[in-house]
């Protein structure tokens, strides 16, 4: 390791003083004229974790649903999961390392992680279409080329995307090609054979219009929808000729605003869809005849794709171990509906898809969605195997559900949440069973509920447990909770630290959408006497939130 081109690289490189950073389940994520230094030192991070697992390492140049002017960088491990707990620590270190410590930082990541400088290191690079990532995606460059590593640079992916071909490289093309046209061909090729005879019948169900969030999604759909066309008609809207990425638009605008985009005419009973700027999360809508606003987000999305890997389970009489993994911002009506109609074991985890996708593998196979449209299925390898052997030995039905499940199997981003993957399963699993959007939206009935967020001094004032659904600091904050809760029926709140900015976000509901946004902004009160709130008081929830 050549420590003094190192310091003469990242001198071009420089770190703005006193910047500090933390690497979370995103990465790193702020505005983009201060990430220049956090690139390149990602490249360095990155040949590191190549040389160290002996195997291809992702470096994905996203700030996904953030504003356009924000960017960040987040790192994929060999089988296209999260960076592992004690490399983000690594990574951590590294960008708030000051220009003088850099070498002596680097070299303890080396020693700490046993990383043998002499092993050849391979890194593939995707970006978004922010007008920032191509510069900083060359920074990362100058960081694995100063270290001696191999890239390729895909250029402009979607995150699930970059997650793929990562997978696909370190398992030698077992899972897939590791081209975008190996993507398309894959996933495509899956959702025909598993809706050729839905669509043998009509057209019905084969209409979808996308919101694309004025990102990469457009890109990426508008060259793969030309490989399904026999199925699905894909309108796609907010292409990023004209609006701003993310703005007025986008699964988490449309999640938190429950509204529906700007840039997209809905006529009563249309099916739509929105991905967020990297194609990462989903969330369904429609209006109802009377021109209500109906949303269908990632609980709605869990459910319905459980239920149906129920149904072929149980055709198949397999007994595979399937449980859905939800966080503490899943609707309470999501949870009973699968527990005690579906009778599938639903299990809770921390906010944060890393604790999810985790929990998720402990299953044969595991079904997680956030509620904010991000998730996915996932098979463990034993479950895959038995279900493609079961395809090719079962007879008549039993081999028409077994064949099923194969191509959900290949149909499945099994590295990461994938819009565009997701989207095809949903199309697949609605034309299958017949279901309008309407009859899947009538599966149960939403508690109606609220998210705020309270500004505050420092965040880590508060400390959860139970999966972030009890506060253990600042004292008497829980009790507070507990005793509001108590005022309204069918209720429950809870409330945790971002992980990106110093706010508290709170989240509550309840029997009706007035108690819901009631108790939400009692809580914010409570939230900002006890945990330091800064800043205006917060206020009553107004109508257009």
């Amino acid at each position: 390791m050549d420590l003094d081109s190192i310091s003469k690289h990242s001198a071009l490189h420089a770190k703005p003083s006193g910047l500090i950073l933390q690497y979370g389940t995103a990465g790193f994520r702020m505005k983009a004229e201060h990430l220049d230094h956090v690139m390149f030192r990602m490249g360095l991070l990155a040949v590191l974790r190549s040389k160290q697992t002996k195997s291809t390492i992702g470096v994905m140049v996203t700030a996904s649903h953030n504003p356009e002017e924000d960017n960040g960088v987040k790192l994929v491990d060999p089988l296209g999961e999260m960076l592992a707990p004690s490399w983000e620590e690594h990574a951590t270190c590294l960008a708030n390392a000051e220009e003088q410590n850099m070498q002596k930082v680097l070299m303890n990541i080396c020693k700490k992680a046993a990383v043998d400088l002499q092993q050849a290191a391979f890194i593939v690079i995707g970006r978004d279409t922010r007008s920032s990532s191509e510069k900083l995606a060359q920074s990362v460059i100058d960081g694995i080329t100063v270290l001696g590593g191999q890239f390729h640079d895909y250029g402009l992916l979607t995150t699930p995307q970059l997650h793929y071909m990562v997978y696909c490289r370190n398992t030698n093309g077992q899972y897939g090609k590791a081209t975008v046209e190996g993507y398309y061909q894959k996933l495509s090729k899956a959702f025909v054979e598993l809706t050729k005879q839905a669509f043998s019948s009509g057209d019905e169900y084969q209409s979808l219009k996308v919101d694309c969030a004025n990102g990469i999604g457009a890109l990426q759909l508008r060259e793969m929808r030309g490989y399904f066309s026999q199925g699905l008609s894909v309108q796609l809207f907010n292409v990023g000729t004209k609006g701003k990425l993310n703005h007025l638009c986008g699964a988490d605008f449309v999640k938190s605003h429950q509204k529906p985009p700007q840039g997209m005419e809905m006529k009563s009973n249309e099916r739509c869809c929105s991905f967020d700027g990297d194609a990462d999360r989903i969330v369904y809508y429609y209006r109802d005849t009377d021109g209500h606003f109906h949303l269908i987000d990632g609980d709605k999305i869990a459910t319905l794709i459980s239920s149906f890997l129920k149904e072929l389970l149980l055709e198949i009489g397999e007994n595979l171990n399937l449980g859905v993994v939800q966080t503490a911002y899943a609707n309470g009506s999501s949870t009973r509906y699968l527990e005690e109609v579906m009778k599938v074991p639903v299990y809770c985890t921390k906010t944060g898809v890393k604790h999810l996708h985790h929990k998720a593998q402990e299953f044969d196979i595991g079904v997680y969605f956030e509620a904010n449209g991000h998730g996915t299925v996932l098979f463990s390898k034993a479950a895959e195997m038995k279900i493609k052997q079961l395809a090719k030995e079962l007879e008549d039905k039993k081999r028409k559900a077994a064949k099923m499940l194969a191509n959900i199997i290949d149909l499945s981003n099994q590295a990461a949440g994938d819009a565009i993957s997701d989207m095809l399963v949903i199309e697949a699993i609605l034309a299958l069973k017949g279901l309008t959007i309407q009859q899947w939206d009538a599966l149960y009935t939403d508690l109606p509920n609220r998210q705020l967020k309270v500004k505050v001094a420092d965040r880590q004032v508060i400390c959860t447990t139970d999966a972030e659904r009890q506060a253990v600091t600042p004292p008497g904050l829980q009790e507070a909770i507990n005793d509001l809760v108590k005022k309204y029926k069918l209720s429950r709140a809870f409330v945790r630290p971002s992980g990106t900015e110093d706010v508290v976000r709170v989240y509550a509901e309840a029997d009706s959408q007035e108690s819901a946004d009631s108790l939400a902004h009692e809580v914010s009160c409570a939230v900002y006497q006890l945990a330091g709130g800064v800043g205006e008081k917060p206020q009553p929830v107004s109508e257009d939130i």
